[in-house]
């Protein structure tokens, strides 16, 4: 029976593949399951939505705020070049991201009763505690990941794969904004924002149970080496090959799509309130967004996964230009309640293809072993470039937020001029 609602389910998303290995079918029907309560789990833990309202809920330090984005998407990078080494001496690497799945559900669920528990500047350190856990254990399955889907599912069916995901994953997102808004009405308590990060929380939990269910063949290994010395070769990579060093930095230019979306939900708290009914607004947004954009660009991505980066940035800096105008010159926009949820949706379609578009570029670009020095490498650089122009950011923005917008845009048109110039790895 289970082979067969897989089989259904992969022919349904892939009418045009007939001869398929014995365990494709299934494969790809545990990955789209598995990354959707994944992705469900991340909506619901945002910090650039949720965990930034949480927050100011319970009246965490504005400076603690200003911090979670860069923490917690930088520190899910930063471990990877190091932890490339442990995992090229696994054979099967579904394990790991097991194993960081588990950690994800108990990091999460602790920021969940933290919230609950405690108010002020200790509830603000714990949660930075435990979302730093949450990004060192995100990293064990941002690296081994990508490496099981490259061994697991064809390199014409990874985008589309990936676009599904997030579509249906945002339906639930959808619900989930809907069901905020309407709590909103009764006025929402600490409670139920306590009760959204626990319910989130079981979703890596779940999520772990059915990737270990994956058929995965054994990779080729390598023997345990000097951890700084392999450290300092995978550095060597983006001297000698030019092609990943121009992706690094065409990826570190699109960090605007991510960085900018903070600011839009400071923006509409400062100039239409602070509301409960709006987070819900913001979720929906993201999870329209999503449904609408997501199986477009993963068949995009199948053909030209570096014009989707392209195409997408140019859409989230045309976007921050055009609010940073309608904010310092328009000022009577700026007051509109509709503004900020459609530029919230219209950020969320860029921002979705940006990331599914750089992800199956580098899954792409080499197999094996190499793949994951690509991916753990790239990641661990991108993770430093976060960090420090997250906080130059969060500094800004106690300036100006519509100034920041302006400037991400910026490097973010630059970036998608250097993606449109890669290689198309997807024709190789």
């Amino acid at each position: 029976m289970k082979k067969s609602i897989s089989k259904k389910v992969y022919f349904f998303f892939n009418t045009d593949d007939k001869n398929v290995d014995e365990h494709l079918p299934r494969n790809y029907f545990l990955l789209l399951i598995s990354s959707i309560f994944t992705k469900l789990g991340d909506t619901l833990s945002n910090p650039k939505t949720v965990l930034t309202w949480v927050m100011n809920y319970i009246n965490a330090p504005v400076y603690m705020i200003s911090f979670i984005v860069p923490i917690r998407e930088s520190g899910s990078m930063l471990p990877q070049i190091f932890l490339a080494s442990y995992i090229k001496t696994k054979a099967k690497r579904k394990w790991i991201y097991v194993f960081g799945s588990i950690f994800q559900f108990a990091s999460i669920l602790a920021i969940g009763l933290t919230a609950y528990f405690f108010e002020g500047v200790l509830a603000g350190s714990l949660i930075i505690l435990f979302l730093i856990i949450f990004s060192l254990s995100r990293s064990l399955c941002s690296v081994s990941s990508k490496d099981v889907l490259g061994k697991t599912i064809p390199k014409d069916r990874r985008g589309k794969l990936k676009g599904y995901t997030v579509s249906v994953s945002g339906v639930l997102v959808l619900l989930a904004g809907l069901f905020m808004m309407y709590k909103s009405k009764s006025g929402a308590s600490l409670l139920f924002y306590s009760g959204i990060l626990v319910f989130a929380s079981a979703m890596w939990l779940i999520s772990a149970f059915i990737y270990s269910k994956i058929k995965e063949d054994k990779s080729k290994i390598q023997e345990h080496k000097n951890t700084w010395k392999e450290v300092i070769q995978r550095i060597k990579i983006v001297k000698k090959d030019t092609h990943f060093r121009n992706f690094i930095i065409a990826r570190s230019l699109l960090l605007c799509s991510a960085l900018t979306a903070p600011f839009y939900v400071l923006l509409a708290q400062e100039n239409i309130g602070k509301e409960s009914y709006l987070l819900g607004l913001f979720i929906i947004a993201n999870g329209v967004a999503s449904i609408l954009s997501a199986p477009v660009w993963g068949k995009m991505a199948d053909v030209s996964s570096k014009n989707v980066m392209s195409f997408a940035t140019i859409i989230a800096s045309a976007l921050g230009i055009t609010m940073f105008i309608i904010i310092e010159v328009f000022t009577d926009f700026s007051k509109i309640f509709w503004l900020y949820p459609v530029a919230f949706f219209i950020l969320g379609i860029a921002h979705s293809g940006v990331r599914l578009g750089r992800k199956t570029y580098v899954v792409n670009m080499a197999e094996g072993n190499k793949r994951t020095d690509y991916v753990a490498v790239s990641n661990t650089i991108i993770g430093l470039i976060l960090l420090v122009t997250g906080g130059i950011s969060a500094l800004a923005s106690l300036f100006s937020v519509e100034l920041v917008l302006l400037v991400l845009s910026i490097f973010g048109i630059l970036g998608a001029f250097l993606s449109y110039k890669l290689p198309n790895v997807e024709a190789e």
